[in-house]
């Protein structure tokens, strides 16, 4: 199936050598702040720590009954048991958002080893869905002004989710209920927590979205019973909306933030080691593969960064902010990027040049998903395409609502995805914004010839 024509006014921009970024080392700065007392314990000692290495068809952690943002700790949004089929039709959809705030949507996310999807929305609240599009349960949070745009974190039947509102969730899988809740004054009330959690050992890992001043802090909060066990007084600018990516073999965890500003922690100590300057907003995940961090920004870059101090690697400059969550495919050392270019640029790893673009009719926000054999990915041109990995060239593309934003992922040969709802005159202050249709999670399944 043919995509979309590409714009005459394309500009094409080839790799820069060399670019303003800053990489900053802190030597012997832990930035760790003593909690008061009753707030649980979080050992920062590393005496133990041999973590296994881990080929890139595993996942840290190493566990079934564990699901997670991106496809694990690395944030590789790499799937190399899926393949995807020559044509898709719509098996259900849901509606579940209707606001128009231009963050990424929730990912719907299939629950190990059970027969149910975990839907967060905009709205506040979580759904519970069978795999067959019946809907199981709601549970309505407090984030009732802007919603769910985290994804949530499945472990051992409880999902982790954080909301608008500056708290963090668990819900049980099975029937929603609350299991138990951080509340935003338990972490110096942030107003919005829109990190996907990150599960290591027993303990969840995300940033916090402070305002007055705005702001943000790194938190570790056990699994297990909701209490905060540590944070950073490290001074991080802006509100970080990206999930923390974890290489346990290289000892490292990597945020960006919207002061342009990437920041690295040795782990499992949480020592601050770098911090590295782009010339834009932070906004994607950058995951962590072969040593490097893989950093898009507003400032229309994509960046690889040396996990070990933050040192620039290369650089690739494209038409438009580069706001997505890049999708790296190790088979190939490929990592793949969307830009508000309305491009998809497929990317040599160790060296930042260009194998191939393919352009897909919109902004590209969200995450870059790649399978056995395609990378899948949505665009503001209201589709979800399915390229060619090798090539770029469209398998298919499925029509919807609304902007395409929430990361496509592949279970069991279906694929789940959520877009933004339909709204009218969201973009100017001076009409009346009108939601035209709810923006819906979306199952799709093989096309029956």
């Amino acid at each position: 199936m043919d995509g979309p024509s590409e714009p005459s006014s394309r500009r094409r921009i080839d790799r820069r050598s060399v670019l303003a970024g800053v990489a900053t080392g802190v030597v012997g700065a832990t930035g760790c702040i003593t909690l008061p007392g009753g707030r649980g314990h979080y050992d920062l000692s590393q005496n133990g720590f041999y973590p296994e290495q881990l080929p890139y068809d595993e996942t840290y952690p190493h566990d079934v009954d564990i699901s997670m943002f991106r496809h694990g700790l690395r944030r590789l949004g790499y799937y190399p048991e899926a393949t995807v089929p020559g044509a898709v039709s719509k098996q259900w959809s849901l509606p579940v958002n209707y606001i128009g705030h231009t963050a990424a949507k929730s990912s719907p996310r299939p629950a190990p080893g059970e027969d149910t999807v975990v839907v967060a929305a905009d709205t506040g609240e979580v759904h519970g869905v069978s795999t067959m599009g019946r809907h199981g349960w709601t549970t309505q949070t407090d984030a009732t002004h802007l919603g769910i745009h985290s994804t949530p974190t499945i472990v051992d039947g409880t999902a982790y989710v954080g909301g608008y509102d500056g708290d963090l969730y668990a819900l049980d899988v099975a029937t929603g209920s609350r299991e138990w809740v951080l509340h935003n004054s338990s972490m110096g009330w942030p107003t919005a927590i829109g990190s996907s959690p990150a599960y290591w050992d027993g303990y969840l890992y995300f940033m916090a979205e402070y305002l007055d001043p705005n702001r943000g802090a790194l938190w570790i909060a056990n699994a297990h019973t909701g209490k905060p066990v540590w944070s950073d007084d490290l001074d991080i600018g802006g509100m970080p909306h990206p999930s923390p990516a974890i290489s346990p073999v290289d000892e490292r965890l990597v945020a960006g933030s919207n002061d342009g500003v990437v920041y690295a922690w040795e782990f499992p100590s949480m020592d601050f080691q770098w911090r590295f300057e782009t010339g834009g907003e932070v906004k994607g995940t950058p995951p962590v593969y072969e040593g490097s961090t893989f950093v898009g920004s507003w400032d229309n870059h994509v960046y690889s960064l040396a996990l070990e101090d933050g040192r620039e690697e290369w650089t690739f400059e494209t038409g438009g902010i580069v706001m997505s969550n890049p999708g790296i495919d190790p088979d190939s050392g490929t990592v793949y990027v969307g830009s508000g270019d309305g491009y998809v640029y497929a990317l040599d790893t160790d060296t930042g040049e260009e194998v191939w673009s393919r352009y897909v009719g919109g902004t590209v926000l969200g995450s870059l998903t790649v399978t056995s054999d395609c990378v899948l990915v949505g665009s503001y041109d209201t589709h979800l395409y399915a390229l060619e990995k090798a090539t770029g060239e469209t398998r298919w593309r499925v029509q919807n609502r609304g902007h395409v934003t929430s990361e496509p992922v592949p279970h069991d040969g279906k694929i789940y995805y959520a877009e933004r709802a339909d709204i009218s005159g969201y973009w100017n202050d001076d009409t009346e914004t009108v939601l035209e249709q709810p923006g819906h999670a979306y199952c799709l399944v093989p096309e029956q010839r």
